[in-house]
């Protein structure tokens, strides 16, 4: 036991300084998740967009902002930046595309809320911001409910 919390201690912090890597994104799953295939060979890799939560598939402007993110990045050249593993093994990472942040742009789009925690805003706050001030995307329909919101009310939409 002690050994498998040790090397999990030892591998955790590999992905927080794992080296950038570009890739060519493949599929969009949802308005925060891709997945890249590496330009040095491999086979695809999960990537969540980290600092943002994008509205679930299932739940208004979810499709939206998958299309969204589609229209922007598929099948085109990214940046990758690792920092860590979610819960579901994918790779939590900055994603560039020509020297744009997608997570950035997607928040500042109206396709998905910065994610803050603890009474902080998050990453992109400022960007949220204006875009709830403007009613882009999302912001656009009264009462636009957050996933971890949606998901404590409704459950995953992958029953």
């Amino acid at each position: 036991m002690r050994r498998a919390l040790a090397v999990a201690a030892l591998a955790a912090p590999l992905w927080l300084h794992a080296a950038p890597f570009a890739g060519v994104v493949t599929h969009v799953s949802d308005g925060d998740s891709l997945w890249i295939r590496p330009l040095a060979g491999g086979e695809p890799v999960e990537v969540r967009l980290q600092g943002i939560d994008a509205p679930e598939i299932c739940q208004p402007h979810g499709r939206e902002a998958r299309a969204a993110l589609a229209a922007l990045a598929l099948h085109r050249q990214v940046t990758v930046r690792p920092r860590a593993r979610d819960r579901y093994d994918r790779v939590l990472a900055r994603v560039g595309l020509d020297g744009q942040d997608l997570g950035g742009w997607m928040v500042e789009h109206g396709h998905a809320w910065s994610d803050g925690w603890r009474g902080s805003g998050g990453p992109y706050a400022r960007q949220q911001a204006q875009a709830a001030g403007t009613r882009l995307g999302l912001w656009r329909s009264a009462g636009a409910l957050e996933p971890r919101t949606f998901r404590k009310r409704h459950g995953s939409c992958h029953r």
